[in-house]
């Protein structure tokens, strides 16, 4: 988001990871996020670290180009997993770059297995766009990019100073908590016990390593391990 131009596979996948796992996209997502697919969205992504595919941020506005990765049979196919046929669905809400379910993804992920990658095209893309911006007047093309760019630096700018003061007070709790779970947790279980940290803080419990553990993925192992 920082960039002044990106472009993607449609393999990408773009999502947060703060407060799920114990920090905040704080420096980044927070600054820039909004002004790049408004502030509906942005909450949307932060808060709920929900992953959006490379067709919905396209969509979206966040990125200047995607281009396939796939190749099937010699050709060159979309990103399988997700839905690219249509805007809308049957309520009128999204569905292009919706993540697709059931038999559907079944079908995608078999297709995908059968499919080589390659970021042909992607390289392709990139030297294009260097090629576009060759062709224009470049201390003109500086001063519009410097411009332009304004816009997001005066929202880094706002908040750098806290931002780097409370990341550093996080580490000492929620992200301990988060980062180690992750670290030391299984693929299928990297995240705290959300609902026993929320009931222990409001109990009037405090970070230490005797809440850490209580709340930890491996904490939950054991306990199911012994029933």
């Amino acid at each position: 988001m920082a960039c002044d131009f990106s472009i993607a596979s449609d393999l990408a996948v773009f999502s947060q990871a703060g407060p799920k796992h114990g920090s905040v996209p704080d420096g980044g997502s927070t600054d820039f996020l909004p002004l790049l697919v408004g502030m509906e969205h942005a909450m949307s992504s932060a808060t709920l670290c929900e992953p959006w595919s490379a067709h919905r941020f396209y969509w979206f506005g966040g990125l200047t180009q995607i281009v396939p990765a796939l190749k099937h049979d010699g050709r060159w196919i979309a990103n399988p997993l997700v839905i690219t046929d249509r805007l809308l669905d049957e309520y009128g809400r999204l569905a292009l770059g919706e993540w697709k379910t059931g038999e559907e993804r079944e079908r995608a992920k078999e297709l995908m297995a059968h499919s080589a990658t390659n970021l042909e095209l992607l390289d392709e893309a990139v030297e294009a766009m260097c090629t576009k911006m060759l062709y224009t007047m470049p201390d003109c093309l500086t001063k519009t990019i410097e411009s332009l760019r304004k816009h997001k630096l005066e929202h880094w700018d706002r908040n750098r100073e806290s931002n780097r003061a409370w990341l550093a007070l996080n580490m000492m709790t929620e992200a301990n908590a988060g980062f180690r779970a992750f670290h030391c947790g299984t693929k299928e279980a990297r995240e705290v016990d959300f609902v026993r940290l929320r009931e222990r803080l409001a109990q009037g419990g405090r970070w230490s390593e005797e809440l850490i553990e209580e709340v930890a993925p491996w904490t939950a192992r054991r306990e199911t391990s012994k029933v």
